[in-house]
């Protein structure tokens, strides 16, 4: 596998070699001891969670606070996304920087740190996005930080995203706690 480090401090894209012959292709797509070697990750998944996404559908950006603030290891099996994350760790030097990534059914995957909001835009109908976590769901500890924050500025491949009404009602940046 190669590991690419992305801007945010911990967050790496993840590209698997591919074996290609008549028969089609293989790659590994999880190694836990290559993880924890050479990223330094030591925890378990503990849930996959699976949607499935409308064109210039926008979910997130999401995140959960300590102590259930959660890993993902995220990644696309059909359609496109543009996968966006901010670092929200006041102790980490990319502390409200954001960063996105493309993905598509290559096996390319994306790693994001606990302390990040996450959120993607699905740019093909029906995109089929896939999550590894690394704690479960908790209600009480779940927040969402504005898609369209004027003070982060994300450069979001659409104007005008269908989203749920808790992404509607995300919160401010300048605002968290």
């Amino acid at each position: 596998m190669i590991f690419k480090e992305t801007k945010i401090k911990g967050a790496w894209v993840i590209e698997p070699k591919v074996f290609e012959d008549e028969r089609g292709d293989f790659y590994e797509a999880w190694n836990q001891e290559d993880y924890k070697d050479l990223l330094g990750i030591d925890h378990s998944f503990i849930q996959m969670n699976v949607s499935v996404s409308h064109y210039d559908v926008l979910r997130g950006l999401h995140y959960q606070v300590e102590p259930h603030s959660q890993a993902k290891l995220v990644w696309v099996t059909y359609g496109i996304a543009q996968d966006v994350f901010v670092d929200l760790r006041k102790d980490s030097p990319t502390y409200g920087q954001w960063d996105k990534v493309q993905l598509s059914p290559n096996g390319k995957r994306l790693y994001i740190p606990k302390g990040c909001a996450h959120g993607f835009l699905s740019k093909w109908k029906g995109t089929v996005f896939n999550y590894l976590i690394s704690d479960e769901w908790v209600p009480e500890a779940e927040r969402t930080l504005l898609w369209n924050d004027p003070d982060l500025n994300i450069q979001w491949e659409t104007a005008d995203p269908t989203l749920s009404e808790k992404d509607e009602q995300g919160h401010y940046f300048k605002d968290l706690k």
